[in-house]
């Protein structure tokens, strides 16, 4: 009897074995498969590869720009970039998106981590099918994408800490707007936190949501204003909370004892930094981002090692830099890197990206990148 079980036991394995070896060699079939049709994206035959991306919100001025720079850098490579996304911002459709990329076989997928197992075991599933899969704006370090393309969110919050202290000093309270709970806010603030807890008499004194909405920015700017009297500085990690708060602090008439400070470049922060509305903001590189996502898909199905993290470049953008004529905000940040989108599910009248494209190359395509 035991010797049958044995037997069994050992039939067991080898199947098991067997299907793990199938699944490996499938797995590098396609990717040889995929590198052969990238040497020769132009040959009569072969149809060019297909790079699935998929944005947290469709018309996000940010987000479009994350396309622009996709498409000019897949442009090189006989590439065809197909861009998706919510129309509001929705984690659960950005899943449904990304399942349902994944069934119709794209060659690649160029998506924003959303810090959900179930997301991260997608892209594992994509993984498992030979479609590399690459992060942008936010990670999703827990899963098997190749690599993350984005800022570096904690040291960008750090940067805003830094920025912070040198304009209001070394005491008071700060408040603090975050666009939504998603894992790079969430790491801008520990960055923030990080910074002004060197200050023991400087404090981050209220931590509000916007729910990346212009409107609820300001609602929540204007009740934090009131329940906090005596406040320095409010700031805003995404791209609609800076417009939002300086509204706020004019209203309550607080502009001449509470700054303001932004993230992205939306073309209205620039104009509130012109009137002094808004001391600066950390502008992100989101066509760069797009580009380099590209670059690395095309690396990858060469057969080279991209590096697992390709972070983009920040700037402090203030109003000397403005009057400078620097549209890349004249004081470079050294985060070495900023990923957040911060997304726009409310635009308040503001739609504008802060950018143009050029797809002869990405490094004049960029004043700046607008974001959430």
């Amino acid at each position: 009897m035991s010797n049958r079980i044995w037997n069994v036991s050992l039939l067991l394995l080898a199947v098991a074995f067997l299907a793990l070896l199938a699944g490996f060699a499938s797995s590098v079939l396609r990717t040889r498969e995929l590198a052969g049709r990238l040497e020769a994206p132009k040959a009569a035959g072969p149809s060019p590869l297909r790079i699935a991306l998929i944005s947290q919100e469709l018309d996000n001025p940010f987000w479009r720009s994350v396309e622009e720079g996709a498409r000019a850098s897949a442009a090189r490579y006989g590439m065809e970039i197909e861009y998706s996304g919510p129309l509001r911002i929705d984690a659960g459709e950005q899943t449904r998106l990304l399942a349902k990329s994944i069934a119709e076989g794209f060659d690649a997928l160029l998506v924003q981590g959303v810090d959900d197992p179930a997301y991260a075991a997608l892209i594992d599933k994509a993984a498992d099918e030979g479609i590399p899969v690459v992060t942008i704006d936010a990670d999703e370090p827990d899963s098997r994408r190749i690599a993350y393309v984005g800022t570096d969110n904690k040291r960008a919050g750090e940067e805003m800490g830094r920025l912070v202290v040198r304009t209001v000093g070394e005491s008071g309270g700060i408040g603090v707007l975050l666009g939504s709970e998603a894992i790079n806010q969430r790491l801008r603030l520990e960055g923030f936190r990080g910074v002004l807890e060197r200050y023991p008499k400087l404090s981050v004194a209220d931590v509000r949501i916007s729910n990346i909405s212009r409107l609820q920015a300001a609602q929540q700017a204007e009740a934090m204003l009131r329940e906090n009297p005596g406040l320095r500085a409010i700031v805003g990690f995404s791209s609609l909370d800076g417009l939002g708060i300086a509204e706020a602090v004019q209203r309550e008439q607080a502009s001449s004892t509470v700054s303001v400070f932004a993230f992205d470049d939306l073309e209205n922060t620039r104009q509130a930094i012109r009137q002094s509305r808004i001391e600066a903001t950390i502008v992100q590189k989101p066509y760069s981002m797009g580009w380099e996502a590209v670059d690395v898909v095309r690396s990858y199905l060469a057969g080279e090692k991209p590096p697992e993290l390709r972070l983009t470049d920040t700037a402090v953008l203030d109003k000397a830099s403005l009057e400078a004529g620097n549209a890349e905000g004249g004081v470079s940040s050294d985060v070495g890197g900023n990923s957040d989108a911060g997304g726009n599910s409310d635009t308040g009248g503001n739609s504008d990206a802060g950018e143009n494209s050029n797809t002869d190359g990405h490094e004049d395509a960029e004043a700046g990148g607008t974001g959430r």
